[in-house]
């Protein structure tokens, strides 16, 4: 996660400071949206994989970190 600056910034800075911070916020949630729907992807891929004996000596593993994915998203 990010930091909290300890101390207060400056008036004259305070613009570029914002900016800053609003488009570090748009690449937090891109990247867990991201990391969501490559998971889901995984999670279906594994499954589908699965449905064969010797598939799901792969799919399960793939399906798993999907899943684990999805969480880390998520939380």
């Amino acid at each position: 996660m990010t930091e909290k600056t300890q101390h207060p910034v400056p008036w004259f800075l305070w613009p570029f400071w914002a900016i800053w911070a609003f488009l570090t916020t748009i690449l937090e949630m891109t990247g867990r949206f991201v990391a969501i729907v490559i998971g889901l992807v995984f999670m279906l891929v594994g499954v589908l994989v699965s449905l064969t004996i010797i598939g799901a000596i792969v799919g399960l593993p793939l399906a798993i970190i999907g899943f684990l994915l999805v969480l880390r998203g998520i939380f």
